[in-house]
């Protein structure tokens, strides 16, 4: 099952895409109980996976900041 509460690979892909990030793939570091960044040289394969799957469904079906 995939995880995709806050600070979540999923969230993170999500959030990336949202503010027009580049793929990056990580988990945490965005404060709260999230934890510390985690950065893709120490994740799962599947943990890498629901990152990219984040990133893929809002580049699909999300949006994007608008920054004006």
């Amino acid at each position: 099952m995939m995880r995709t509460e806050h600070g979540s690979p999923f969230d993170r892909g999500s959030a990336d895409s949202w503010y027009h990030r580049a793929r990056d793939p990580h988990k945490g570091g965005v404060g709260g109980d999230s934890g510390v960044r985690v950065p893709m040289d120490q994740l799962t394969q599947q943990e890498i996976w629901e990152y990219h799957a984040g990133y893929d469904w809002n580049e699909r079906f999300g949006g994007k900041k608008d920054y004006d």
